[in-house]
């Protein structure tokens, strides 16, 4: 089995994942491995397990984000301000209901 390098491990291809950096061969971004590690607090072995990935690509996608901070946080951020404006343009239909407004 050859060696994988870290630019081997973490691709950007045009029209996957809306171009963002990803685990080669896998739909699992760099942003989703960040949000997994750092902000629900799963170690990098729980992240491998969970989705069948080498540990390896785990502190790969981790290097990238730590040499691309400003970019993965600003993905993140915009991530969260879409979520926001959908939630306000689009109310919860079961939020409704359970207000007895449905």
């Amino acid at each position: 089995m050859a060696t994988k390098t870290l630019d081997e491990r973490i691709v950007k291809t045009p029209g996957v994942c809306g171009g963002k950096p990803r685990i080669n061969g896998r739909r699992i971004t760099v942003q989703n491995i960040v949000i997994w590690h750092d902000r629900l607090g799963l170690s990098a072995d729980e992240i491998a397990s969970e989705y069948d990935l080498e540990l390896a690509d785990i502190y790969a996608a981790l290097a990238y984000y730590f040499a691309h901070q400003s970019e993965i946080d600003e993905a993140i951020a915009q991530g969260k301000a879409f979520v926001r404006e959908m939630r306000q343009q689009t109310p919860s239909l079961l939020a409704k209901k359970l207000r007895g407004e449905a």
